[in-house]
């Protein structure tokens, strides 16, 4: 104990994620790791001291499945606003620019992750593009990509495994990327929503093992039972599944997930921060709660030096003002430097520059966007007919296959006035426009259009009226990729954009600078009608062609759990 200390953390009490306990001790730090927890008091030299007297120490926090794209930021701008936040480690599966401009563009972001005080690890996406055959996006991925890419520096898992109706049903492509991840032993990342029985065994047997989707609470359990590592986001936390959970003889290994939060989300509520809270709220007790968030996703991910207050450690620290319930941070740590004060990063962090964008060139390579192109033609007869439609909720991003009757004429559905349309044409230069009625909004006159649209983010557009969904449609391509909403007396005007350059799905600007865009947008979505728990996500799945139940892409709609196209007529 004769060496000098780097850091004392004094006059705060310890939280121990294995015991639940709170604790007095200093806390003190040499370099990045953890030197003692020692009584308070205890002799010990060190250069610098910080006063935690009416705080709570415990690990930095740590986020087991995230993409850092639906914040709309850069790697750097994440980080520093997140850190601030607690969350000082991330496993970031970039799916989302990766299907845009394929392996430059996750290069790009690990060396953008690099200058971060934030452990930024990554998934390589198992899913480029997210449902082979039935879309195009802008990038592809084959199984021996992915094989070369799990060994980059950085990487430590495969990205989820969303297509979960290929893996069940034995598809060659997925038997292979599940292979190569197993074979090089790294985390593998599950998404099967509510999957049961034997299709999920056949899901577990490839080495999959965990699920961040909504489930029903049944499937928690047994899913859970079966030793699947249930990663909790905050559409997945109510009260029936905190109760069910509790109820269990020994409650099974959780991590709290962000999945997707928008910039003005971190911002304005906080990141894993505020899950915490939501978790607290459905009837987590905080003890555990904590533990979701350190400890667990830290042994899940394999990072075996964080995750507890413990000598030996790394000097990932979050300081807490009152009750840990109040999960509030008032001081963040990561590596024994302050990375963040009362919710706001620390001046090393604000800032940070990033690398050069070039190789991620939006591209909206789509004709000139007007009326005429929403003008939705089909070869049927005048009359009325009866179409496919989408019906959206207001909770999650799940989708039910609806009907609607409507009237053709001249070759033309005459859908203007009588419902809500959604349309996605393809922006990588190919040919490719579908439509379908959308249901489950009472929407005044205007429209949305987003390049950010999971996960090849071609130009998805949802409007009530052709002039509206040409206007936003216009606004997006002019800003070389983005979100546009437009609304008005005449439906015509611009409520709200957010420019997204950066491979149609980031911006290169300040976080506060996009948190205020993307509240404007959030904003003008609600005023529109477009209510939800996470606009920006009930937005941007129309078109994620593996999450149920009918979904559109730029060549089809999608009977997701039939995996086949399906046409804009039932036939009835």
């Amino acid at each position: 104990m004769s060496e000098q200390h780097d850091l004392r953390i004094s006059g705060g009490r310890v939280v121990s994620t294995f015991t639940g306990e709170e604790f007095a001790a200093d806390v003190l730090v040499r370099g990045e790791t953890i030197s003692a927890v020692l009584p308070p008091g205890t002799p010990a030299d060190a250069r610098e001291e910080i006063d935690a007297r009416g705080m709570l120490v415990v690990p930095g926090f740590v986020d087991a499945h995230m993409h850092i794209e639906s914040a709309f930021l850069t790697p750097q701008e994440f980080a520093a606003v997140t850190l601030a936040r607690g969350t000082t480690t991330v496993l970031a599966d970039p799916h989302e620019i990766v299907n845009v401009a394929g392996r430059d563009a996750m290069r790009w972001m690990i060396d953008a992750g690099r200058e971060t005080a934030q452990t930024q690890l990554w998934g390589v996406p198992s899913c480029v593009p997210a449902l082979e055959g039935l879309e195009h996006a802008g990038a592809a991925l084959s199984a021996d990509d992915i094989a070369e890419m799990l060994r980059w520096p950085g990487v430590i898992a495969l990205g989820e495994v969303m297509d979960y109706r290929a893996v069940v049903a034995g598809d060659r492509r997925m038997h292979e990327i599940t292979a190569a991840a197993r074979a090089q032993d790294v985390v593998l990342d599950g998404h099967c929503p509510n999957l049961t029985g034997a299709e999920l065994s056949a899901y577990l047997a490839t080495g999959v093992d965990s699920d961040h989707t909504k489930n029903r609470t049944e499937v928690v359990l047994e899913k859970a039972r079966l030793g699947m590592t249930m990663m909790l986001q905050e559409k997945c936390l109510s009260e029936e599944v905190a109760e069910a959970l509790l109820a269990l003889p020994q409650l099974p290994p959780l991590c709290l997930v962000t999945d997707d939060l928008a910039a003005d989300h971190i911002v304005d509520k906080g990141h894993l921060d505020h899950i915490a809270r939501v978790a607290v709220a459905a009837g987590f007790p905080a003890h555990v709660v904590l533990k979701a968030l350190t400890w667990t996703p830290a042994q899940r991910l394999r990072l075996h030096d964080r995750g507890v207050v413990s000598p030996g450690k790394r000097a990932d620290l979050v300081l807490l003002r009152g009750e840990l319930t109040s999960f509030d941070p008032a001081l963040v740590l990561s590596g024994g430097q302050v990375v963040g004060r009362d919710g706001a990063p620390a001046r090393s962090e604000a800032g940070a520059q990033a690398p050069a964008v070039a190789p991620l060139d939006s591209r909206v390579d789509v004709e000139p966007q007007d009326a005429d192109t929403f003008r939705w033609t089909v070869e049927l007869p005048d009359g009325e007919h009866t179409f496919r439609a989408m019906r959206v909720n207001e909770r999650d991003t799940y989708t039910e296959a609806a009907e609607i009757r409507l009237p053709v004429h001249g070759g033309e559905v005459q859908w203007e006035g009588r419902t809500t349309l959604v349309r996605v044409r393809n922006r990588y230069g190919r040919e490719g426009a579908v439509f379908a009625p959308l249901l489950g909004r009472e929407l005044t006159d205007g429209a949305v259009a987003s390049t950010y649209a999971h996960d090849s983010h071609n130009l998805l557009t949802i409007g009530t009226s052709r002039a509206a969904m040409a206007a936003a449609a216009a606004t997006v391509v002019a800003d070389g990729g983005g979100v546009a909403v437009v609304g008005g007396p005449e439906g015509e005007s611009i409520a709200a954009r957010m420019p997204l350059p950066v491979g149609g799905v980031l911006s290169a600007r300040p976080a506060g600078n996009v948190a205020d865009q993307a509240a404007a947008v959030r904003a003008a979505l609600e005023n529109w009608g477009w209510r939800h728990l996470n606009p920006f996500m009930s937005v941007s799945t129309l078109t994620l062609a593996v999450s149920p139940a009918l979904k559109i892409t730029d060549r089809s709609l999608v009977d997701v759990v039939r995996r086949e196209a399906v046409g804009a007529t039932t036939g009835a």
